[in-house]
């Protein structure tokens, strides 16, 4: 037994300061590995699949407002990274959706992040909000919807993207975007674009916009 102890210390006392350095290298190496892959495929495909739910969404949400004769909106705050929907009460005032799951908040990682465009797409006059004085022309609440005596409760934000009960919406178009700050992993960017009526279509993956 004592023979067999003292066989075992000299095997487990042999390796040189080299060959702890090679494992060690080799373990980085499997975990550079892994990080890359991780970076340049699945946070790709967890941004495809991000722009897809949007598509689908969106989509219900026209049929939604159809259906049921109410008008919708879409609110994007790229500074949260997070996108919602709102209705139009009978008060003709927005509010978020609520008790609905499938139109509730998303809220990107920081990995990712969101930018809408509005300019240079053609702009439907027909049934605007605007014209029933809900919205002057920065799309803020008109003075003229407030109640007195409320002045103090700040309103929330109006949509960018109207969803009319016609079937119609805003045309516009929605870039979802991952841009690693660090690493070896390329840009990467789908592109939701919507003109009038749905389905939305998704463009992607970019190499750029």
């Amino acid at each position: 037994m004592q023979a067999a102890i003292t066989s075992m210390r000299k095997n487990t006392n042999g390796f040189s300061l080299i060959e702890v350095m090679v494992v060690l290298f080799m373990i980085g190496l499997s975990v550079a590995v892994v990080v890359l892959n991780y970076s340049g495929n699945d946070l790709d495909k967890e941004l495809q699949k991000k722009a897809r739910r949007f598509q689908i969404v969106f989509d219900m949400a026209s049929d939604y407002a159809v259906l049921n004769q109410v008008q919708l909106g879409l609110r994007i705050e790229p500074e949260k990274n997070q996108y919602f929907f709102m209705f139009l009460n009978d008060e003709d005032k927005w509010r978020p959706i609520q008790g609905e799951d499938l139109f509730a908040v998303q809220e990107f990682e920081q990995e990712y992040s969101l930018e809408l465009e509005l300019d240079d797409l053609p702009w439907v006059q027909e049934d605007s909000l605007f014209d029933a004085g809900i919205f002057d022309e920065e799309l803020s609440v008109s003075d003229e919807s407030t109640e007195i005596g409320k002045e103090e409760e700040q309103e929330p934000e109006p949509p960018q993207v109207f969803i009319f009960s016609s079937g119609d919406f805003t045309p516009f178009s929605l870039i979802f975007k991952f841009e690693p700050q660090f690493g070896d992993a390329f840009p990467v960017y789908f592109r939701v674009n919507g003109e009038e009526y749905t389905p939305l279509i998704v463009e992607g993956p970019l190499d750029s916009l």
